[in-house]
């Protein structure tokens, strides 16, 4: 395959999959009416990190086709976080978070040294979300309110951004963070199927 037509599939197939990514968790939390194993102090972080990356890439002016999922994996994520607050009981709360995120994006884009530094922690800021995911399920030992789809689709969308960036851009800071979310969701991936079949196991025995 030509090297322009994989990054054309590489791009598509990534804003195909980020359009419905986060469905199956939506889907699995109105179904449930439940929260349970699902990390709101992940979704938080992920958030955050979502929109320092894309008004990054945004103020650098690199090709969309490179962050276009962002926007939508973010409008995803806030239909998420209403959820988790609904059915936490805690919907109030969503105008404190809704002012935090607000004030912080226009902060991002005040001064050039406040992206760029937005940006070197932005790796940790993804890589935090992931291990609070992670120590939600090991604490709670129930995977079953997590979508495994989503989290597949998430890995598929960082190995596939590990292409086109290093094709197009470059760009260290991002590959490198791209690199470290691949394998971070690859293990929380694991560790919901390793929960969600001891847990079949167990209602069998039962």
């Amino acid at each position: 395959m030509e090297p322009d037509t994989l990054l054309h599939v590489a791009n598509f197939s990534t804003l195909f999959m980020c359009m419905v990514l986060k469905f199956p968790q939506i889907f699995v939390l109105i179904r449930a009416k439940s929260t349970s194993g699902v990390s709101l102090n992940s979704l938080l972080l992920e958030l955050t990190g979502f929109i320092v990356f894309v008004t990054y890439q945004m103020y650098y002016d690199y090709p969309p086709p490179t962050y276009l999922e962002y926007p939508i994996l973010i409008a995803q994520d806030v239909i998420l976080l209403l959820l988790i607050l609904h059915y936490n009981g805690s919907l109030r709360q969503s105008l404190i978070y809704a002012s935090l995120f607000v004030g912080g994006w226009r902060l991002l884009t005040m001064e050039k040294w406040i992206i760029d530094l937005a940006m070197s922690l932005c790796t940790f800021i993804s890589a935090a979300s992931k291990l609070a995911q992670l120590q939600c399920l090991w604490r709670s030992k129930d995977a079953g309110q997590v979508s495994a789809l989503s989290w597949a689709m998430a890995t598929y969308t960082c190995l596939a951004r590990i292409y086109t960036t290093t094709v197009t851009t470059g760009d260290m800071q991002i590959l490198v963070r791209f690199i470290a979310m691949t394998l971070l969701n690859m293990w929380v991936l694991l560790t919901v199927i390793y929960y969600q079949r001891h847990s079949s196991r167990s209602k069998k025995e039962d």
